[in-house]
């Protein structure tokens, strides 16, 4: 019995986990999972992720086509929820560009951004045309300030709206916007200072020893003398 127990124990444990892994790779995203996009498509968001409103979609759609018309520069978003076994982000944007773009003429115009949602980690790819205005100070700075911020409280329409604006005015010849401004938080006017809780709590001391030395004298006399009329 003891024999039997332990084998459908096994038997059990093995097909959670192979249940579990299977239910993971069901939601990971690989290169193959990527539908093909060629240089010159009007495909510029694939939201694989789900997380992008309707409304930033459409946004972004205006926004890279536009781009695209003025300049030949093609920007392209991708989002997952989670990547394949042994996949980075940076792998990953790599493997998908070259996939989209098979040769270095096709590939001389293009950006590519993706983002993953499960790690919050983002990657930026760039054609060799745009490189001198997309520098590496510059993708570092998009990855870290200007989206990274937003990725921390999952404002994801907001992080690659902020990406695609700062992006297209340097690629479009203007100056570089830099990174959105941090709305710090301010606690001062928030919470009271160590100095006005004391002052307040003497405050009430003040007022309650006031009333008490008032009332118990009262009482104290009429408790002697009887109060009126008894």
């Amino acid at each position: 019995m003891t024999k039997l127990y332990r084998t459908i124990t096994s038997l059990w444990l093995t097909l959670t986990i192979v249940f579990s892994i299977g239910m993971g790779n069901a939601y990971a995203t690989g290169v193959y999972d990527m539908p093909l996009v060629s240089a010159g498509e009007s495909v510029w968001v694939v939201d694989e992720a789900d997380t992008l409103s309707r409304a930033t979609e459409a946004k972004l759609d205006g926004m890279f086509d536009k781009l695209a018309q003025s300049t030949g520069v093609e920007l392209r978003v991708i989002t997952l929820r989670r990547l394949d076994y042994g996949a980075t982000i940076d792998s990953f944007t790599d493997d998908v560009f070259e996939k989209w773009y098979p040769s270095p003429e096709e590939q001389e115009n293009q950006v590519l951004l993706t983002l993953d949602t499960l790690t919050n980690r983002s990657g930026l790819r760039v054609g060799e045309s745009v490189q001198n205005l997309l520098t590496p100070e510059i993708i570092e700075s998009v990855g870290k300030e200007t989206i990274g911020y937003a990725l921390k409280n999952q404002q994801y329409n907001q992080a690659i709206v902020d990406a695609g604006d700062r992006m297209i005015a340097i690629l479009s010849g203007q100056e570089d916007p830099g990174p959105p401004e941090i709305q710090e938080l301010n606690i001062e006017g928030t919470f009271s200072t160590a100095e006005e809780t004391d002052d307040g709590i003497a405050t009430i001391w003040i007022v309650l020893l006031v009333i008490l030395a008032t009332v118990i004298p009262m009482v104290t006399y009429f408790w002697y003398v009887g109060f009126p009329g008894s």
